[in-house]
């Protein structure tokens, strides 16, 4: 009788053994995709480029930026029939040609957006605005999609998409839009040489004859700052510029510096449009600045009083310079184009 129980309790051990190894294999062959890893991104830049941070709540994967480009190109964000591709193309450094938005290109290192600052913080917080400010996006389309629900379960492990959702995602893309191989990057780089034109261009770019650099560091080619340059003696309206945001006059006329990477594509020029060359923005600071109690202290610096003052040849090398920020490699990278 006892030979029998213990051979009995052992079939019983064996069975359960067996049955709960195939269940196991059975859950891990029927694993949904949102329980799977997602896959880390890393963006590599320069040592000249600031330090990048990240923030902890949005980490990059492969497919959250693969969900955010997505949603990038598509028109399910607005209720006009536009995307964030339909203001910012990829031939134009993701700036618009016809108007005067600023680029996407390097954000990621950016805490003040748009023209006069009106969104402050990390890329997400301009991303909530663009999704409930500026597209005031529907999210039951989202929803209600036969494929966007399971992309963002996939990505943020959620059922219910939300503005948040969303503005994260495209934030994780917007955040490898990064401009930094240009001919410059590769002159810093020992892979080529500046003509003796680019060359003297940079001479006066990054001196005082120019005074380029100080609003446009090198690097970001922007100081994630806001300025007055002189553009107007009268300010009314949109050209109040920070001081709408603000309302302090001594922001009179201050505007966002807009990095001057890839500026050979991103015309028109200003925070109106009102220069449609590089000519025209160089020959603005070298004689037409406007003197007012909130313009910028360099450019009421002794040897600018009236203007750089610089000749025709200094001024086709300060142009001559400024093309070398052009990267193609950026305008052409088929990761960051309409999938």
């Amino acid at each position: 009788m006892k030979t029998k129980f213990v051979l009995f309790f052992s079939l019983i051990i064996i069975t359960t053994a067996i049955l709960y190894s195939c269940k196991k294999e059975n859950l891990e062959e029927g694993m949904t995709a949102s329980e799977t890893p997602l896959t880390p991104y890393t963006i590599s830049s320069p040592n000249y480029m600031p330090q990048l941070h990240i923030p902890a709540d949005n980490p990059l994967t492969v497919e959250g930026i693969e969900l955010g480009r997505k949603l990038y190109y598509d028109t399910i964000l607005s209720n006009s029939g536009i995307s964030c591709s339909s203001c910012h193309f990829q031939s134009y450094a993701f700036s618009n040609p016809t108007v005067n938005s600023l680029p996407h290109m390097n954000l990621a290192w950016n805490n003040k957006f748009l023209w006069i600052g009106s969104e402050e913080g990390v890329l997400e917080n301009a991303m909530i605005f663009e999704v409930e400010d500026f597209f005031q996006t529907d999210i039951s389309k989202l929803n209600n999609h036969n494929s966007y629900p399971g992309l963002f379960k996939r990505v943020f492990q959620t059922t219910n998409i939300t503005a948040h959702h969303v503005a994260y995602a495209l934030a994780q893309f917007v955040r490898t839009q990064v401009s930094i191989n240009s001919k410059f990057d590769q002159y810093l780089r020992y892979e080529t040489m500046l003509t003796p034109s680019e060359m003297n261009g940079f001479v006066i770019y990054n001196s005082e004859r120019g005074d380029c650099f100080h609003c446009h560091t090198l690097g970001l080619f922007n100081d994630n700052n806001f300025h007055n340059i002189g553009i107007d003696s009268i300010f009314a309206g949109q050209n109040k510029g920070r001081y709408n945001i603000t309302l302090d006059s001594t922001d009179l006329g201050k505007f966002k510096t807009p990095s001057l990477r890839n500026v050979e594509l991103t015309a028109p020029y200003m925070h109106d449009g009102r220069f449609s060359t590089l000519e025209q923005v160089v020959e603005h600071y070298n004689s037409q600045v406007k003197i007012t109690p909130s313009l910028d202290p360099i450019l009421t610096k002794p040897n600018h009083q009236f203007g750089l003052q610089l000749n025709n040849q200094e001024k086709a090398d300060l142009v001559a310079f400024l093309k070398t920020l052009t990267d193609t490699s950026f305008i052409t990278n088929q990761a960051l184009s309409n999938p």
